[in-house]
């Protein structure tokens, strides 16, 4: 009778482990899945406001087509991209973001368009934006390192094979932004 109830208590436990070990996983799978539906939906914020810095830059700047024209063909690029192809659409993005910074760049030859507050609305709602994307990406890396780790940890490891979970890939920054910057103080 007490080894009965014993065998009985240690399958109790055992059960409870292990769907203690699978519920972890699959929160940590969601988590990692919710943090990547937050960067795609501060990309599609993104998106929705470069055509109105597009036309606002336009008006001022004549000569900067080719800017104008990649920013553009980055966005459609960037919306036409499989929402399962992470490594592309961040890919794409990353380039969309350089050209954006070369955009910016090019409006400080533009007084007027630096005055007007439309643009500076504009400016200032697309640099919060890539800041909560940098966050979103730092969210993501970080849900996924936690939900790794738990895929190669024991005993939540047998748990993983048994139920197929897989690592995730991390999001790696662009080669350019690792790159030392050129500074000098030469005319």
């Amino acid at each position: 009778m007490v080894a009965t109830i014993i065998i009985i208590v240690v399958i109790v436990l055992l059960v409870a482990l292990y769907a203690g070990l699978y519920n972890g996983l699959v929160q940590l799978r969601t988590h990692a899945q919710e943090s990547w539906s937050q960067i795609d939906v501060q990309l599609q914020r993104r998106n929705d406001l470069i055509p109105n810095l597009v036309s606002t830059v336009k008006g001022y700047s004549k000569y900067e087509a080719s800017t104008l024209e990649k920013v553009t063909q980055l966005r459609s690029q960037l919306e036409n991209v499989p929402d399962d192809d992470r490594a592309q659409k961040m890919a794409v993005s990353n380039e969309l973001t350089g050209t954006l910074r070369s955009l910016f760049a090019v409006s400080e030859n533009y007084p007027d368009l630096n005055a007007s507050t439309q643009y500076q609305s504009l400016m200032e709602e697309l640099s919060n934006t890539e800041n909560k994307i940098a966050y979103s990406r730092q969210l993501y890396n970080s849900t996924v390192a936690n939900l790794d780790a738990k895929i190669q940890s024991f005993p939540s490891n047998i748990v993983a094979k048994i139920h197929h979970f897989k690592q995730m890939d991390y999001l790696q920054a662009p080669k350019e932004s690792k790159e030392v910057p050129k500074v000098s103080f030469d005319d």
